[in-house]
């Protein structure tokens, strides 16, 4: 009898350069599917769709209005997961999310606890308006989305695989918003901002959306298969050039470590997981880009995306009217020198 092959043994290169290839085609597909229904906002859906091949959670920062919910059930239906959406609202229970014991009684009158699952046991969570929910509520969302686990009365239960968290949050002006700590937004692997549509689209979404008809996806892969997709994207090598480039990026960024511009404008910098968030994400925006290794090139575009969350500015620069945008494309326009 032959011996099994050892699947943790990493598969050579020509096995990985066909994996790869099998994937951008699939990649390909999903893309074409969903802008079938989702008009305009490639960068929204590229960033999105990176966020969930890198195997993470992702952050839709825009006003109301903006498809963002739609956005996230069309990426449902294509990538073949379970979903389930819940609106956050100032009243919302940390159960209401989990789940909560409920007592049964049998025929003889035993008294039992049976533990009936809530919304987040779901392979695609939408969490919509997460920043309207109190920061207890908050909070069980994002140890959920840290730990992949629910733990009730000292029980815990596994969360579905995989598990994706697509939150949306509203531009903190607004009323009756509660922000999320620092600690919370860093779980997010990237932040989105969905911006107002262009004019081509804006006319588009006119058309489209206003007749008896809606256009709707098809699913295109299944989750089993979106797992074969991510577990291949961390098999696929980085380039010393790349990890350099990630490296300079993450710690320019921080205060204290030689950058005059950075020490005169940032309060806190990133930590560590911004760079893991750049070594999943460059990997998965080559394959989107129909390529097989990462560039430079994926992480200068992927910078404002996983840095944006991930730092803030002091004081003084907040009152120049400066955004962290401007400081990330300052860093940026620093490194391609």
């Amino acid at each position: 009898m032959g011996m099994m092959p050892n699947p943790d043994v990493a598969l050579d290169e020509k096995a990985i350069v066909a994996e790869a290839e099998k994937a951008l085609a699939d990649i390909a597909t999903i893309r074409q599917e969903v802008a079938k229904v989702i008009f305009g906002q490639e960068k929204v859906v590229e960033n999105t769709l990176l966020a969930i091949l890198s195997g993470g959670h992702a952050l839709l920062v825009g006003v109301p209005g903006l498809a963002k919910t739609k956005l996230v059930t069309t990426l449902g239906t294509v990538l073949g997961l379970d979903a389930n959406r819940i609106q956050f609202t100032p009243d919302l229970m940390p159960s209401d999310i989990l789940g909560t014991e409920v007592m049964d009684q049998d025929d003889t009158g035993r008294r039992s606890f049976r533990f009936v699952k809530g919304p987040v046991f779901a392979q695609l969570l939408m969490a919509d308006e997460i920043n309207r929910a109190s920061p207890r509520t908050q909070s069980a969302l994002l140890q959920s989305m840290q730990e992949y686990h629910v733990t009730i009365a000292g029980q815990p239960y596994q969360l579905p695989a995989p598990f994706h968290v697509l939150a949306t949050q509203n531009p903190l002006e607004q009323e009756g918003t509660y922000p999320l700590p620092e600690a919370q937004l860093d779980r997010f692997l990237l932040q989105v901002d969905v911006l107002y549509p262009e004019l081509a689209a804006e006319r588009q979404i006119l058309l489209e959306t206003t007749g008896v008809s809606d256009r709707r996806a098809t699913a295109v892969i299944s989750s089993e298969r979106l797992m074969e997709i991510q577990k291949l994207i961390r098999q696929m090598p980085v380039s010393d050039t790349v990890v350099d480039a990630i490296l300079s990026l993450v710690r320019s960024a921080r205060p204290g470590h030689g950058n005059a511009s950075t020490d005169k404008n940032v309060a806190w910098g990133p930590g560590p997981r911004a760079g893991q968030a750049l070594m999943l994400c460059a990997r998965a925006r080559a394959l989107y880009e129909g390529r097989l290794a990462p560039s430079i090139d994926d992480v200068h575009a992927l910078a404002e995306p996983v840095l944006e969350h991930r730092m803030a500015l002091t004081f003084p620069a907040r009152a120049e009217g400066m955004t962290v945008r401007d400081v990330i494309a300052g860093l940026v326009s620093d490194l391609r020198k």
